[in-house]
């Protein structure tokens, strides 16, 4: 399996027991969908390398207590703490509505209420205090700050992103 086939769900974030047991950080709102799972990919190196698990169980909220088969000892699972963990893309809950997931909407264009398509997102910067799409219009990068205010709707159909954008935006890019 490829990384760019599956999306991250979270990180063995440290041990639980002396037996293998690990606690797995999920970067979910919704912890509760992977509570009983019946394996994922954990990075090794460059690798995503399946593990299939005996049994879990949440604890505390947003964290997932593990036993990986073949994990039995606090040596084993040590190997594994700060380890990425993957699940295959088709395993995402899927979204309607102006809900989205990052990943999907890369490639789509912006389209403004009052100006018309503005270009297309070639990525989004979620490392600043408001994530923002990255847009490109020829070659100009536009810079749109992802408020709900300003979306409009998701036109998954057409591939747009339709957006009501403060006048100045993007003409201060133009």
């Amino acid at each position: 399996m490829r990384k760019e086939e599956c999306f991250y769900l979270g990180k063995i974030a440290k041990k639980f027991s002396f037996k293998g047991e690990v606690l797995v950080y999920l970067d979910t709102d919704e912890p509760e969908l992977y509570e009983n799972l019946e394996s994922v990919f954990v990075e090794c190196g460059k690798h995503l390398v399946p593990f299939f698990i005996e049994n879990s169980s949440l604890h505390k909220n947003d964290l997932l207590r593990v036993r990986f088969e073949d994990i039995n000892t606090e040596d084993a699972a040590d190997e594994l703490i700060g380890n990425a963990i993957y699940l295959p893309l088709e395993m995402l809950p899927k979204l309607e509505g102006n809900k989205f997931y990052f990943h999907e909407v890369i490639g789509f264009e912006i389209e403004d209420k009052r100006l018309g398509v503005v270009g297309k997102i070639q990525s989004i910067n979620d490392s600043t205090a408001q994530p923002l799409f990255e847009v490109l219009d020829g070659d100009k990068e536009i810079l749109i700050p992802m408020i709900d205010h300003f979306l409009v709707s998701i036109d998954r159909d057409n591939k747009k992103v339709i957006m009501d954008l403060p006048e100045g935006l993007i003409e201060m890019y133009l």
